[in-house]
C-alpha cells in the first residue's frame, strides 16, 4: 500500500471546471487538520523526484494563487529547516527573522499580510521523504497550544490519509486499465473472416503463418493495400501461445507525432495540457499479448527513434513519468511500402526496420490468387445475402469470368466493395423476392447500370464503405 502511495504525481493546476480527485481529496484531509488545530492557512507541499522543489498539491485558506506557485528548497530556509526536522516537526519563533514563504498569500484578507505563527513537518510515505505539512497562523502564538505530540497526531493523520488517497488513485487506474485489456481481448476475439484460399500462393503463406506462429518472433507482414494483412496478424496470435491475451492494434497511419507517445506509451497525469489522469499506453494494455503495428512505414523519423528503444529495451516510459515498466509484448507489423526502399531513401530507419522484419511475410495480391477470387466472391454474397435480406445472390458465368479477368489494384477489399455495390443493384432491380437474383457483368461494374423495369429501389440501403 506504502509504494502505491508514494507515486502520486505532483499536482498540475487543472483546466476551469475539470474535476481533479486527489486534489480533492487531499482538501478535505487539510480540512480535517484545520478542524483540529486552529490557523489560518494549512497546506501540503509535494517534494520533487529531486528534492530540490516543493509543489503545492493542496491548500486550505491559502489563495488560489499558492497552488502555481513551486518553491525551491534552497531558496526557502524555513521550508528546508522543515524537511530536515525529525517526524514531530518543529515551530517557528514569531520573531524568526527567516523570510515566510506564504506572506501575503492569506486568503481573504483585506491587505497583504505577514504570516506571525508557522509551524509544520515532514511527511513519509512508504518509508520516503514525501514533502511537508505547514500550517500557518495571522496571530503571533496562536500555536503555542500545540506541543510535540499533537503534532505527530497530525503527521500520523495527514500520512495516511495521503496513502489511502494514493491507493484509491491506483486501485483506480488498475480497474481502468483492466477494462480497457478486457475491451482488446473482447475485440480481438470477435469472430473474424478467415483467411483462406486454395490457390498455391495462398497456401504457402498459410504454411509460413503456421510455422511462425507459435513462436515469439516479431513478423513484418508485407503486402498491398487491400490484400488482408490484418487477417494474417490475427491469424499468427490466434494460433499463438498468447491467444488468450489481447491482440491490440494501432493504426500508425494515423498517428500524429504530438499524439504518439501518448498512444504507444501511455502518460502520467499534468505529463500536459488537458492529461487530467494516468493512461496507460498501447505497449501496457497488450502486456502478455500481441501489439499491431498496421501502416508501420507511415510512422515519422522522431516516432521510429522512440518506437526502437522501446523495442529494443522491452521497457516503456510514460511521459511525464520516470518510472520503466517493464512490458512482455509480441510485436506484429504491416505495410503496404517498400521499407528497403524506404530505408535507402531515408525515411525509414535501419536499425527499426531489422527489429522489425525477423520473419517476413508477404501476403500475395488477388491477381497472383487464381480462383480464390470466386471463393472471396462467394463469402461477400452471403454477407449481403443476409444483409439485404434476400436469398440465393448468383454469379453467372459471365460475372465470374469478368471477376477473374480484372487486376483488383485495391485487391480482396476492392473485391469486397465490388461485390456489395453489385448486390444492391441487382436486389434494387429484380428484388428480395425472387428464387434466383442473378448478378451479371453490368451489376459489377463501377458504373450504375440502366434503369430497367421492374422495383423500386429498396430504402434505407447504403455501399458499406
Amino acid at each position: 500500500m506504502t509504494t502505491l502511495a508514494a507515486s502520486l504525481p505532483a499536482a498540475t493546476p487543472a483546466p476551469a471546471g475539470a474535476a481533479d480527485p486527489d486534489r480533492t481529496r487531499l482538501a478535505a484531509l487539510l480540512a480535517a487538520v484545520r478542524g483540529m488545530v486552529r490557523c489560518d492557512a494549512a497546506a501540503l507541499l509535494r517534494l520533487d523526484e529531486d528534492s530540490s522543489v516543493l509543489r503545492p498539491v493542496a491548500v486550505d485558506g491559502l489563495s488560489e494563487e499558492a497552488l502555481g506557485r513551486a518553491f525551491p528548497v534552497a531558496a526557502h530556509p524555513r521550508l528546508a529547516q522543515l524537511l530536515a526536522s525529525d517526524e514531530a516537526g518543529l515551530r517557528f519563533a514569531a520573531d524568526c527573522g527567516l523570510p515566510d514563504p506564504y506572506d501575503g498569500l492569506v486568503e481573504g484578507q483585506p491587505d497583504i499580510l505577514p504570516v506571525h505563527d508557522c509551524m509544520g513537518a515532514p511527511l513519509r510515505v512508504g518509508g520516503r521523504l514525501w514533502g511537508l505539512l505547514t500550517l500557518d497562523a495571522l496571530q503571533a502564538g496562536a500555536f503555542e497550544p500545540v506541543g510535540p505530540a499533537q503534532r505527530q497526531a497530525l503527521v500520523t493523520l495527514v500520512q495516511d490519509g495521503i496513502e489511502a488517497a494514493g491507493t484509491i488513485r491506483q486501485l483506480a487506474e488498475q480497474a481502468h486499465r483492466e477494462q480497457a485489456r478486457l475491451q482488446a481481448l473482447q475485440r480481438s476475439t470477435l469472430a473474424q473472416r478467415s483467411l483462406g484460399g486454395h490457390s498455391p500462393a495462398m497456401q504457402a503463406l498459410l504454411h509460413e503463418i503456421d510455422l511462425v506462429a507459435g513462436s515469439d518472433l516479431t513478423v513484418l507482414i508485407l503486402g498491398e493495400t487491400g490484400v488482408g494483412k490484418e487477417l494474417v496478424a490475427q491469424r499468427l496470435h490466434a494460433q499463438s501461445g498468447r491467444r488468450e491475451r489481447p491482440l491490440v492494434q494501432v493504426n500508425c497511419a494515423a498517428l500524429p507525432d504530438t499524439l504518439a507517445d501518448s498512444e504507444l506509451f501511455g502518460h502520467r497525469r499534468g505529463a500536459f495540457t488537458g492529461a487530467l489522469q494516468d493512461r496507460a499506453g498501447r505497449f501496457e494494455l497488450a502486456d502478455g499479448g500481441t501489439l499491431f503495428l498496421d501502416e508501420v512505414g507511415e510512422l515519422s523519423l522522431p516516432v521510429q527513434a522512440k518506437l526502437l528503444r522501446v523495442l529494443q529495451s522491452g521497457e516503456v516510459q510514460r511521459p511525464g513519468s520516470d518510472r520503466l515498466l517493464r512490458v512482455d509484448v509480441r510485436v506484429l507489423a504491416a505495410t503496404n511500402r517498400d521499407l528497403e526502399a524506404e530505408v535507402a531513401a531515408g525515411r525509414f530507419r535501419t536499425d527499426l526496420y531489422h527489429r522489425l522484419s525477423v520473419y517476413p511475410l508477404r501476403v500475395p495480391p488477388l491477381r497472383e490468387r487464381g480462383r480464390d477470387v470466386l471463393a472471396l466472391a462467394g463469402g461477400f454474397l452471403e454477407e449481403n445475402q443476409h444483409r439485404l435480406g434476400t436469398r440465393n445472390l448468383r454469379l453467372t458465368p459471365a460475372a465470374k469470368a469478368w471477376l477473374q479477368q480484372q487486376p483488383w489494384p485495391g485487391n480482396v477489399r476492392e473485391l469486397e466493395h465490388v461485390i456489395s455495390r453489385a448486390a444492391l443493384r441487382v436486389v434494387g432491380e429484380q428484388g428480395r423476392a425472387a428464387r434466383w437474383v442473378r448478378i451479371e457483368p453490368r451489376h459489377l461494374g463501377e458504373a450504375a447500370p440502366a434503369a430497367t423495369a421492374g422495383p423500386a429501389p429498396l430504402p434505407g440501403l447504403s455501399t458499406p464503405g
